[in-house]
């Protein structure tokens, strides 16, 4: 992947336009794995096999690549003790807790429209 660079230029923050920065990190974090991570990790810093159990479904793999991109973009950052065996923490930074607001209003639109978009599924199906 080609990382951009971003100027200070109102076009290059345009998330409509696919040679933007912008449009590179909302493809990064608007992932369900993503998502469910910032969700998992809240206000809470969590050892890797911590957030793996809160996330159900995520493969070692996805969750390691998910954390790296996310620690890459400024969103978590990841805290190596030195003691044997090694302790690895994960926990949101400033700008990844601001994500979590809007990560909670998607949960909450979720839960809020669950039945409506099940009636929906059923009706298309039919």
């Amino acid at each position: 992947m080609v990382t951009k660079q971003f100027s200070g230029s109102p076009d290059e923050a345009d998330l409509r336009r696919a040679d933007t920065l912008a449009r590179e990190i909302f493809s990064d974090v608007a992932n369900k794995w993503a998502l469910l991570i910032i969700e998992a990790l809240g206000e809470h810093t969590l050892r890797f096999s911590e957030l793996r159990r809160k996330v159900e479904g995520v493969s070692h793999k996805m969750l390691t690549q998910n954390l790296r991109m996310l620690e890459r973009n400024g969103l978590v950052e990841r805290t190596v003790h030195p003691v044997v065996p090694p302790r690895v923490e994960y926990t949101l930074t400033e700008p990844g807790r601001a994500l979590l607001a809007t990560v909670d209003g998607i949960c909450a639109w979720t839960h809020r429209y669950l039945g409506d978009i099940e009636s929906s599924r059923r009706r298309f199906g039919a």
